[in-house]
């Protein structure tokens, strides 16, 4: 089972995690799921980028990101390179390591 370790995030994850999760379980699941609370306003539909990682290590063994995932990712704040969204970003068996951007262009934060 592959590991994501999640660097800290002052707001979300303060003190970093390393977690566990089943290949195939979209990167955002993997957080909510360890009770990390990224957001994700759109309900993991593709439609916003409140779920955008960076992936620090790891990046390609994850697939290629689809059309649509590109064209929302333009839109991120902090985008870089190795950038997905977590909830379209799927677990291979390789380890990652995961960083949350500070901020996201979400207006409202549901939970904060």
């Amino acid at each position: 089972m592959p590991r994501v370790r999640v660097l800290p995030h002052e707001g979300i994850c303060p003190a970093g995690a390393d977690i566990e999760a089943p290949a195939g379980v979209s990167i955002c699941d993997a957080l909510l799921d360890a009770g990390i609370p990224i957001e994700h306003a759109c309900e993991k539909s593709c439609a916003c980028t409140t779920c955008h990682v960076i992936v620090r290590e790891g990046f390609d063994s994850l697939g290629p990101a689809e059309d649509k995932e590109e064209d929302l990712l333009d839109r991120a704040w902090g985008l870089e390179p190795e950038s997905r969204l977590s909830c379209q970003a799927r677990l291979a068996q390789t380890d990652l390591v995961v960083e949350i951007p500070k901020y996201t262009i979400n207006m409202v934060s549901e939970h904060h």
